[in-house]
């Protein structure tokens, strides 16, 4: 019985995350408009140096704004 519960604990985790990686039209939307904001911001304050400018281009490769 044990080896069940931790054999169905285990693989649980795994049929979660298989139905998570679609985005949907909504998310594309909203990732637009991210995009747009981040522009903009750049715009209005730019980078100050070399390390800043590619920190930012790393945090938007990763994701993490």
């Amino acid at each position: 019985m044990r080896h069940k519960l931790l054999l169905i604990a285990g693989i649980l985790p795994l049929l979660f995350a298989a139905g998570c990686h679609q985005e949907g039209p909504a998310e594309r939307a909203g990732s637009s408009i991210d995009n747009a904001a981040q522009k903009a911001s750049d715009a209005l304050n730019p980078p100050q140096g070399p390390a800043q400018s590619l920190g930012r281009k790393v945090d938007r490769a990763t994701g993490n704004y």
